[in-house]
Order: C-alpha cells, then structure tokens, then sequence
C-alpha cells in the first residue's frame, strides 16, 4: 500500500492518517542517496533498479516504485509483471492475509493487538482469556478463572480429607468419604446408654473392647430405668380405665333423663309450635302496618310537589341534547382526521425548517477566503476522552477556498495518533465533497500551512508546511464524504502545549489555523 512517511528524524513528518502503525522511509525520486551499507534488492524498484519510492507489491510478490507501476499501467491497457509476466491487477487483497498485519485477538476481553502471524501461537499459549480444559474436569475455562475454577468450582478436583486422614478425594466425593473416613470423630455406639467418650472412627472399637464391663452396667441400668416407667405406665392405666367407667356411668344416666324429657315434650310440642307461630304472625303484621304509615305519609308530602310535566319536558331537552352531542361527535372524527393531516404538514415543514437552520448556521459561520480559525474548547474533557477512547478525534467547521471553491475541514487528535499517539497533538487537512467538485480542478495542489495559536499576544505560533501531493488519494475528488486526512501526527507535543509557562490553552481553550494558499488557483 502507498503512505505518506517520515524524512528522516525530523521533529515533525507528513503521513497518512491510515497508514499503519509501521514506519518506513520515504525516498523522492530522481535523487541520488548514498547507502552506508550495500542496498539490498528487497529495497530496490523491479523496474527502475532505483529504491523504493513510495513502493507498492504487486500478487506475485515484487516491489515497485508508485510512479514506475503507474507507468507500467499507462504503457499496456493490461499491466504486465517485467520480471515473471504475471498481470498486474488493480487492486490487491494482500493485507488481508498478510503475516505482519496487525489484528487484534477475537477475544472479546481480550483485544490485544499482534502480527498475524503471532494470532494462533498468542490465542493457544499467551491469551489470558483463551480457553483450556480443566485438568480434572475436562471442561472449557477461561484461563484467568483456571486457578479459581480448580480451588473453589471445580468438582473433579482432588481436595484434602476435612479429617487429615492424609488422603485426597475429588472434591464431590468428600461426603461420601466422611462415612468411612478413620479420622472422623464419633459418638460411642453406648451413648444412647449414657457413655458419653467422643473419639476417631479407627479407635472406637478399642474402646469398646476396654469399657465392655462399664458399657453392660449403663445397659442394666437403663434397662432398670424402662422397667421403672413401664410400671408407672401400668398405674396410670388403670386410672384411667376406672375414669372412663365412671363416665360411662354418667351418660348412661343422660341418656335416661333425656328419654323422659323427649316424652313430655312429645305431648306438648303441637301447643308449644302454634304459640310460637302466632307471636311471628304478630310481629310481621306490626311491622307491615308502620311501613304502610309510612309510606301514605310520604305520598301525601310529595304529591303537591310532583310534577310530571315538568319532567316530561327535562326528558325531551335531555334527548335533544344526546342528538346535538351525536352529531357533534361525527363532527369531531372528521375534525380530528383533518388536525392529523395538519399536524404531519407541520412536522415535515418544522423539519425542513431545522435542517436550513443548521444550513444558515454552517454558513453563516464558513468562511470563504481559504483560512479557518478553529476554536477548541473544553480542551481537558476532550482529550480525556481521546485517551479513554471514547471520542479519539474532533472535526472543525468546514471553510471554502472561495464561494464555489474546494470544501475543506481539520481533524485532532488530541491524544495523538499514529506515531504521535499518547505524546502529541497530532493535526490533519481534509479535503471534503463540495456542492462545485465538478468544475474545479482535480487533484488538489495548493500549498496549506497548519498552526497552533500562542495566545499571549506575543505570536509565538507553532507552524508547519507541506504541498498536497497530487499522486496521493487523499487530494483526489472525493468518492465519499470526505478524503483520507494528510497531516501531521507529530504537530505538537504535549509537554510543549500544556507547559505552564506557555499561554496556547487559556481558559481550557486552544486555537487552530488552517491556510491555503490561494497562489495560482482559479476562481469561478
């Protein structure tokens, strides 16, 4: 691929903004250089013999000049390879395959950028979020949490005995060991008897043998004890039973009394169940006769006031009102299809209104004389931003060369980039698509001069210079919205711009300028 590059150790050097991370030398042409050692043929042009000037590589794997491969392009209709004859195609897909292309690791945690060609050995052997099996499991883990999957999860893994019995166990057979471990503590077998001794699994049973007299006699005794309450048990028993005779004496004697009542009862239920029947009737008719009362007095009081054509009329002016409200109601669907119609209408016009706006407001800010002054303000958010890599670059307001000129912008890199990143302020020229690209003169040639702004009054400003070249896409018409930028990615250091003693930021603001020279460029 073609870049921009470095001269040299210069303070300040002019390269791509997408080129890579890689810096090589840029050579101009016609120049003779003389090599401290003898110049290998890797670094020399397949056709001119010369080195390498802004090289290019072909599919087939050999090395030309830009210029020279351009010529070859311009003398066949199909480039041929001088040196195999293989066709020379357009386009090359070698990056996407090459073995010192920087990827980044497909692990999502991980990221970390290498040469593909390190990519395998980095995701088997020194990603820390790549994947191994667990010894003892045989599971997938990620490798940050293999230590803590095999201490703490990890159910195949060997553990030592709770009891120090000096055995290992994997970890999910630790309770089945525990009924068999010999230094597990145990009751004596005796306990329920009263023996109270605690010991290991493996000498329990050398206790037994030695208190066999002792464990015999708390047997005796708690035998003596069981016949003890078995004997009380009997007492209370026996208790119990004359009780319940007691009480079956005592319903029996109910059971009499009842009977005799249930007779006397029987002869006089009929005269019992009519007297009761007649003080209800009693109680309903006095209860009906003071409703009756009641309600004769009610309509008595309100007969004067009842008016029923009154409320005949109020009836119809109730109807007469549903009808109006009918019809209105029909109205009002009509009326409400109308108010959305309207109410899309205006959308539509609020928004063509927001976008001449932010038109009137671009160009009322644009400035049209080839010059921009770029206010950034902010200055410590924004590049704390840059460095969390959240916002990495700020764009300028776009200026013109002239009303119906080229269109351009600046780009910063606040945190730097490229060569620049984490050191400087790295500053770019953009060329962007205009309304008037179709008459103006491509590629772009001008002169531009980019500066840093020393706000003390004194005009100690940073500057540098460069020609756009005209071989390079980034001064092309641009295709999309705007062109690959060209700048510096060394413009200035952040030891210089951020020193105390400096006055480029005040009040967390710096100013930019971008001038083209308009030398020789034809105005419409």
């Amino acid at each position: 691929m073609s870049q921009s590059e470095e001269q040299g150790a210069a303070p300040c050097a002019f390269i791509r903004q997408n080129s890579g991370n890689s810096i090589s030398l840029d050579f101009e042409p016609d120049t003779d250089y003389q090599f401290v050692e003898q110049l290998e043929e890797r670094y020399k042009c397949a056709f001119c013999r010369s080195v390498l000037h802004n090289p290019h590589q072909t599919g087939c794997g050999h090395r030309f000049c830009q210029h020279c491969i351009l010529s070859l392009r311009e003398l066949n209709a199909v480039p041929i390879c001088p040196v195999d004859k293989e066709v020379i195609k357009p386009q090359e897909d070698h990056l996407q395959h090459c073995s010192f292309q920087a990827v980044p690791c497909p692990n999502e945690r991980c990221r970390e950028a290498m040469l593909r060609k390190d990519l395998q050995e980095h995701l088997s052997a020194y990603c820390r979020f790549r994947e191994e099996k667990c010894l003892y499991c045989k599971r997938g883990v990620v490798v940050t949490n293999l230590q803590d999957h095999e201490e703490n999860v990890c159910p195949a893994y060997p553990v030592s005995c709770p009891n120090k019995c000096l055995r290992t166990i994997p970890r999910t057979e630790v309770n089945e060991h525990l009924t068999v471990c010999p230094e597990a503590e145990q009751d004596c077998p005796f306990k329920y008897y009263g023996c109270t001794v605690k010991g290991k699994r493996g000498t329990l049973q050398e206790h037994e043998q030695a208190a066999l007299r002792d464990h015999m006699l708390l047997v005796l005794e708690k035998n003596f004890q069981l016949e003890q309450q078995i004997s009380d048990l009997y007492q209370s028993l026996e208790q119990k039973e004359s009780k319940i005779q007691q009480l079956a004496d005592t319903v029996k004697k109910f059971e009499k009394e009842f009977k005799q009542f249930t007779q006397m009862f029987g002869r006089n239920g009929s005269f019992l169940s009519n007297v009761q029947a007649l003080t209800s009737h009693i109680d309903k008719s006095a209860w009906l006769e003071a409703q009756v009362r009641q309600l004769l007095q009610t309509v008595n009081q309100q007969q004067n006031r009842l008016d029923l054509r009154s409320l005949v009329e109020a009836v119809d002016t109730v109807k007469q009102k549903i009808t109006l409200l009918e019809a209105s109601d029909q109205r009002l669907v009509v009326l409400e299809g109308e108010t959305s119609k309207h109410d899309a209408h205006i959308n539509i016009h609020k928004a063509q209104l927001n976008k001449n706006e932010e038109r009137f407001k671009l160009l009322e800010g644009a400035c049209y004389s080839g010059k921009l002054i770029w206010k950034v303000t902010d200055y410590k958010v924004k590049k704390r931003e840059a460095m969390e890599g959240h916002v990495v670059s700020v764009f300028s307001q776009p200026f013109y060369t002239s009303r119906c000129g080229y269109r351009l912008c600046a780009r910063a890199y606040l945190n730097g980039d490229g060569s620049g990143k984490g050191t400087h302020l790295s500053l770019y020229f953009v060329v962007m698509r205009g309304e008037f690209d179709s008459l103006l003169q491509w590629p772009f040639r001008q002169r531009v001069t980019l500066m840093l702004l020393d706000q003390s009054g004194k005009k100690n400003h940073i500057a540098e210079t460069f020609k756009a070249d005209p071989n390079s896409s980034s001064f092309r018409r641009p295709e999309g919205e705007m062109n690959i930028a060209s700048g510096c990615p060394r413009f200035v250091s952040h030891s210089t711009l951020e020193h105390p003693k400096n006055t480029y930021i005040k009040d967390d603001t710096l100013f930019l300028k971008v001038a083209v020279d308009l030398t020789d460029l034809e105005d419409l």
